[in-house]
């Protein structure tokens, strides 16, 4: 059995593995023209967690996880509001998660199939036919190649999924935000190793954080009707232009940064994920939004599912499909549920709406219930 997967993140590289676990043929096409890296941290765990067990990557992934050693919450001016210890952020997330950089998941992705599996950067797929025997993709090198299964893996503005389910604006769901992120070329002395440190005011948010092996990420998120029609990270300029602490180093770096990822959030709403011989996984499908966090567990749990889906029904490509949508599908529209449900917290425009949004976290700095969660920490440790 042979797969081509259009998408080199992580979603695609997750399937790539997965399928050649289960003896699958698989090519991969990337449009960038190598692997890119960076990324903002996210919290792992949950089905991605148990896939990255059963696919044997998991101790390679939390050799990759970085720890908050320190949140710190902070006035625009760049004064302290409250911190959160790292040993409550670590109880709040739970035994079975971590944080780590999106890049680094698909680092340890890449390295796992780099020997095995074909990957073709640079390219891109350009049209798809399919029959009751294979799929047929065209690839914007010239070549066409057929395959038992066709993946699309390839994000939120997926080519896969415009050339055979339609154009995005039938699925895509904008959530009325702008994200920007960018890695440093070093740390700022304002910022001790292993803390973060994060300013929310008038609608936007600005996050700095230390995400071990001396690497520092740059993130703003900001409601997009503070900004410019035309949707270029020089509006951020003028978006945080008033804030203080390390925002302005932030937004000088944005002048050399080796790569910038900015977008519009937006989720995809797609009534079914697959279509024949051909099937969406990962942003290319769901896209949860970072309102939701769990994007990049989805991407490695719904990966897996659908190799062992595969493995289930052999040569049965529609019945394992079906199978799959079933399992997964709850999950996913639960995590949209969730991330259209908190967007309105996530970069609060009034003062009073950022003080009852950070009420819950202020309470678990304070002193008897800091030390309330420590314990409870160390107890279950």
């Amino acid at each position: 059995m042979r797969a081509i997967i259009i998408g080199a993140g992580i979603a695609g590289l997750a399937a790539a593995l997965r399928l050649e676990q289960a003896g699958w043929d698989v090519l991969v096409a990337e449009r960038a023209p190598e692997r890119r890296g960076g990324g903002y941290g996210v919290t792992f765990g949950g089905i991605g967690h148990d896939g990255a067990e059963r696919m044997g990557i998991l101790p390679a992934l939390r050799r990759r996880a970085f720890t908050t050693r320190e949140l710190v919450y902070r006035r625009p001016g760049g004064e302290p509001r409250f911190t959160l210890s790292g040993q409550v952020i670590t109880a709040t997330m739970g035994a079975r998660s971590f944080n780590i950089l999106r890049g680094d998941i698909e680092a340890v992705l890449y390295e796992a199939v780099r020997e095995s599996a074909a990957i073709r950067f640079g390219t891109t797929v350009t049209a798809v036919g399919q029959d009751d025997e294979a799929v047929h993709v065209t690839l914007s090198d010239g070549t066409v190649e057929h395959a038992d299964l066709l993946i699309g893996a390839d994000g939120l503005h997926s080519a896969t999924r415009a050339l055979v389910f339609g154009p995005e604006e039938d699925y895509r769901l904008d959530m009325g935000h702008r994200v920007a992120v960018y890695m440093l070329g070093e740390r700022p002395a304002g910022l001790p190793e292993g803390t973060t440190g994060t300013i929310s005011a008038g609608g936007r948010t600005f996050a700095m954080m230390s995400v071990g092996d001396g690497r520092t990420a740059a993130f703003f998120g900001y409601r997009s009707d503070l900004g410019r029609p035309q949707r270029s990270p020089e509006e951020l300029h003028e978006v945080y232009g008033d804030m203080g602490w390390l925002v302005p180093q932030a937004l000088e770096g944005l002048r050399s940064a080796d790569s910038v990822y900015f977008d519009t959030i937006s989720q995809m709403v797609v009534d079914r994920w697959s279509h024949g011989r051909v099937v969406l996984l990962g942003d290319a499908a769901w896209c949860v939004t970072l309102f939701a966090g769990y994007g990049s567990s989805l991407a490695v749990g719904g990966a897996d599912l659908l190799g062992a889906a595969l493995e289930r029904h052999p040569g049965d490509v529609a019945a394992a499909l079906a199978e799959w949508e079933a399992r997964l599908r709850p999950e996913a529209e639960k995590k949209q549920r969730l991330g259209r449900r908190v967007k309105g917290v996530y970069a609060p425009r009034s003062q009073v709406a950022l003080e009852l949004t950070q009420l819950p976290l202020r309470l678990s700095s304070w002193g008897p219930v800091r030390r309330m969660v420590e314990r409870r920490f160390q107890l279950r440790g």
